[in-house]
């Protein structure tokens, strides 16, 4: 009997109305999970706008505390839904530190653990200027068992990094999520460009699951916001590189698909990239 899990993308616009992007995401867990979703998944600091187009210390103030006014919404429509949650959030920290940080929420409602963003883009000329809010995270790459699988969150920029999915591989994932926000210039530019820089942007990450033996699922804003056009296409791809659902580049929707987790271990005994990784490993030391 397969071991079915169930996945849910919201892929969403998010601006200046925090709390009716966080009501507008509320609703699209709902929607997913009403339609068999049992891990679902949300953009990259989806309750505000993408500010990090630009520089203004009035932006610190929409960090918070996790537990928070975010997580908690969010471990509440879990607990609703019986389905588990993984986003980022803007987190101000104990220690004073600004942080992108995911969290992991299980279906009961219980915040099981968080990850704070590594790959910190410094890309001001090109509209990421994350530096400047966030420092990089200092919790590793981490691993959590929800009721339906064992899951590794990462955060946008990380996923154009393999060492990354690697170590989560090692670790036991059984799906690499990836909440994200990145698009398009709105600068006057060639159409092959956009289009290239969309198609490396879904094959880095499917390549992911190849390589590690996971699944892969990619939710993305979408929309223009500032000097960015969010491109979208949110997808789950298999360990074998098929992609199941994907998301339009120019408006939202909500995806819902099934995964067989078995295809996991079926495809390491095939092609035992995690296996002979550690083998060659143990004869550099």
């Amino acid at each position: 009997m397969a071991r079915n899990v169930t996945i849910g993308l919201v892929q969403m616009h998010s601006d200046e109305d925090t709390a009716g992007n966080l009501a507008r995401a509320l609703a699209g867990v709902k929607d997913t999970a009403a339609r068999g979703a049992q891990i679902i998944t949300l953009p990259e600091l989806f309750g505000a706008p993408y500010f990090c187009q630009q520089r203004d210390k009035k932006f610190f103030d929409l960090a918070e505390t996790i537990p928070g006014t975010t997580s908690e919404a969010l471990c509440k429509i879990a607990r609703e839904t019986k389905a588990a949650i993984t986003t980022s959030i803007f987190e101000k920290a104990p220690d004073g530190k600004f942080y992108n940080t995911a969290v992991v929420i299980d279906a009961d409602g219980t915040l099981v653990g968080t990850y704070r963003k590594i790959h910190i883009p410094d890309d001001p000329a090109n509209h990421y200027d994350e530096a400047f809010y966030f420092v990089p995270g200092d919790k590793g790459i981490e691993v959590f068992q929800t009721k339906y699988a064992k899951v590794a969150p990462q955060i946008c920029y990380d996923q154009w990094f393999p060492e990354s999915a690697r170590i989560a591989g090692k670790k036991g994932a059984e799906i690499l999520f990836y909440p994200t926000a990145i698009g398009w210039p709105i600068s006057q530019r060639e159409k092959w460009l956009n289009v290239a820089e969309n198609r490396m942007w879904v094959t880095t990450q499917v390549s992911h699951g190849i390589d590690n033996n996971c699944f892969v699922a990619t939710v993305n804003r979408v929309g223009l916001q500032d000097q960015l056009r969010f491109w979208g296409t949110s997808f789950v791809s298999d360990p074998y590189g098929r992609t199941l659902v994907e998301a339009p580049t120019d408006k939202e929707e909500n995806l819902v698909v099934t995964c067989d987790l078995d295809i996991n271990a079926r495809k390491e005994m095939d092609w035992p990239f995690q296996s002979d990784c550690a083998k060659v490993a143990d004869k550099m030391k």
